[in-house]
């Protein structure tokens, strides 16, 4: 059975980028680099507006998810400070950062809670997600869903990132044991890949191998 992700709350996130884009202001980010949830140590939302953002497990670098379309990021950090992930660009983006303590003031002055709630389940509910696809899953099952989550992907963006490091950044799996299973799907014909190993197509993917 294909996991299928969270629907994103796009009218909720929609109004809150609205609220928030006129008083926040551009952040300079380069790709690679990673952004940390304070600025002079006050806490900051993040407005993702364009470009490529992933968040990553703080403690191993381990690669949660990217993000392609406009999003909020911060708002559970502002309540609990945990800081147990990190933001990282990974193309040149356009990034803008507002005050969490100005931020709140306006979510209370436009009673605008539902929509906050909303993308809180959201990003709770991704995290329930990830869950699905790695615990307790065979090392197959683990490539087969990072293999259809690859597939929902632009032709653009599968053409930037081979299928070995987008698995292995999202996953605790060795090379090899990646390796194995696209060389048995390929000759299958299961999957298609080009040189470099840059996916092409997906075929019906068997839920055993």
């Amino acid at each position: 059975m294909q996991i299928v992700p969270p629907i994103r709350p796009e009218q909720s996130i929609q109004r809150l980028l609205a609220l928030l884009t006129p008083i926040a202001e551009k952040i300079n980010v380069v790709p690679r680099k990673r952004i940390t949830w304070t600025h002079k140590n006050e806490p900051q939302l993040y407005l993702f507006l364009e470009g490529e953002l992933s968040i990553l497990r703080a403690s191993d670098g381990l690669l949660i998810v990217t993000f392609y379309e406009p999003h909020l990021f911060g708002i559970a950090e502002m309540i609990q400070p945990v800081r147990g992930h990190q933001l990282r660009a990974e193309t040149a983006s356009t990034i803008l950062s507002v005050n969490a303590r100005t931020a709140m003031d306006i979510f209370r002055q436009h009673t605008i809670w539902e929509d906050v709630t909303a993308l809180l389940s959201y990003h709770m509910a991704y995290l329930f997600y990830r869950d699905a696809l790695l615990v307790q899953q065979s090392n197959y099952s683990v490539i087969r869903n990072h293999l259809q989550e690859m597939g929902l992907l632009p032709e653009e963006t599968r053409m930037r990132v081979t299928i070995l490091e987008y698995i292995q950044d999202r996953t605790l799996l060795s090379r090899s044991s990646i390796l194995n299973v696209l060389s048995a799907l390929k000759s299958g014909n299961y999957i298609a890949f080009k040189r470099g190993g840059y996916l092409i197509e997906i075929n019906h993917l068997p839920e055993r191998f």
